[in-house]
């Protein structure tokens, strides 16, 4: 199917009234610039920030970013209706993922729903026709003992005991409940894709979902300093099969998109309002099948502080920053293509994640073989910002 996004429906639900920052792509400069939107426009203030980074790492970025002076580069609905890939055209700017050398990592297992769907994963072996029989067995077995439960107190220590007794213990239990949170590297720098874009699932698989979530910003101290959402782009079966076959299942072209765009922490935006959201999902596919969803943070089983505290600290360095997913509580059990076999993507499907607070990000689903290949590097990035003086 064909994507169209405006700014109407990108824009959170105050429009511009936050402190909104991205990244545009600008053919006259052969790269990216930092840019901050505004009511009039969309502003290049790489002269200021020649880095997402750089901006996030100042002492406060909705500040900095209010402050900037730059270049008007043009609307942003011109601009976001440039983005998507066989409207574009080449040479006016299109909007692409909001950071950029920050480490992407993500959070597993933070809701007792997901929880128990990855444990149905593992015990249907990754094969989506066993999943029935394994979520009534699972949730017979657990209850609601899980909802609700603070990961690492002495009533989640009791509930590992007697899981184990009953032969049901899972590396997913253990991270859902145990002291210690799953955090994994979910892409690689300047990878993700932004709002517009396709996203990719493995040719070969054939039980897969998206994931929609809120995604902290982080700088190099651990302080959050804004959010936006994602799509944790996931395949169940391939993880279902190995726990350690996570990087194939979570980490190939296209499989990661954050945007539309960082919604910096100020007057208007906080933490406590990325602890209120609630995130939308609608998946509408070519064939006419319509999935909807959503996952609210207030049910997060670890704090989003908690959680960047465990991703880095004295134990864990990150010179650049970073962004985190928190996980969501979004597990598609609709079935789709036959009765039993759950959802799974068909090449097509437009995924919509929203948030009042956040705007939209809309993507279309192929494979990763045919998403447009990730070419541009750390080094071209470099090379780039040299070669325009902003280095």
């Amino acid at each position: 199917m064909a994507l169209s996004i405006d700014s109407k429906t990108t824009l959170p639900s105050d429009a511009t009234a936050g402190t909104l920052v991205g990244r545009v792509w600008r053919p006259g400069s052969r790269g990216p610039s930092v840019v901050a939107i505004r009511q009039d426009g969309v502003f290049d203030i790489s002269a200021a920030f020649a880095t997402m980074r750089d901006l996030c790492e100042s002492t406060d970025p909705a500040v900095a970013a209010a402050a900037a002076q730059g270049e008007r580069i043009g609307d942003l609905a011109a601009i976001l209706a440039n983005t998507p890939e066989d409207k574009r055209d080449p040479g006016n700017p299109w909007l692409l993922a909001p950071i950029d050398l920050q480490a992407v990592k993500a959070a597993g297992v933070t809701f007792a729903i997901s929880l128990l769907e990855r444990v149905i994963e593992e015990q249907a072996r990754g094969a989506p026709e066993r999943a029935a029989q394994a979520r009534a067995e699972v949730e017979g077995a657990l209850g609601g003992a899980v909802d609700g439960l603070k990961p690492g107190s002495r009533e989640a220590m009791e509930l590992k005991k007697l899981l184990q007794a009953k032969g049901l213990w899972s590396q997913y239990l253990e991270v859902g409940i145990g002291p210690d949170a799953e955090i994994f590297t979910k892409s690689q720098v300047l990878a993700a894709v932004g709002t517009g874009m396709s996203i990719g699932v493995l040719k070969s698989s054939t039980w897969n979902n998206p994931e929609p979530e809120v995604v902290v910003v982080a700088t190099s101290k651990g302080k959050i300093v804004g959010a936006t959402l994602g799509n944790d782009v996931n395949l169940r079966d391939v993880e279902g099969r190995s726990a350690l076959l996570l990087s194939k299942a979570k980490d190939n072209n296209a499989s990661t998109a954050i945007g539309p765009f960082i919604r910096l922490f100020d007057g208007s935006f906080s933490l406590d309002d990325v602890r209120r959201t609630q995130v939308r999902l609608n998946v509408t596919g070519a064939d006419g099948f319509v999935l909807e969803g959503s996952s609210d943070v207030g049910r997060i089983s670890r704090d989003p502080e908690d959680l960047v505290a465990q991703m880095i600290g004295r134990h864990h360095q990150y010179p650049d920053g970073a962004v985190l997913f928190l996980g969501t509580m979004f597990a598609p059990v609709k079935d789709r293509d036959a009765p039993g076999m759950g959802f799974t993507h068909h090449p097509g499907d437009v995924v919509t994640i929203a948030a009042d607070r956040l705007g939209a990000l809309v993507n279309v689903v192929t494979t990763s073989d045919q998403a447009p290949e990730w070419t541009f590097g750390v080094g071209d990035l470099m090379r780039n910002l040299a070669q325009r003086g902003l280095l």
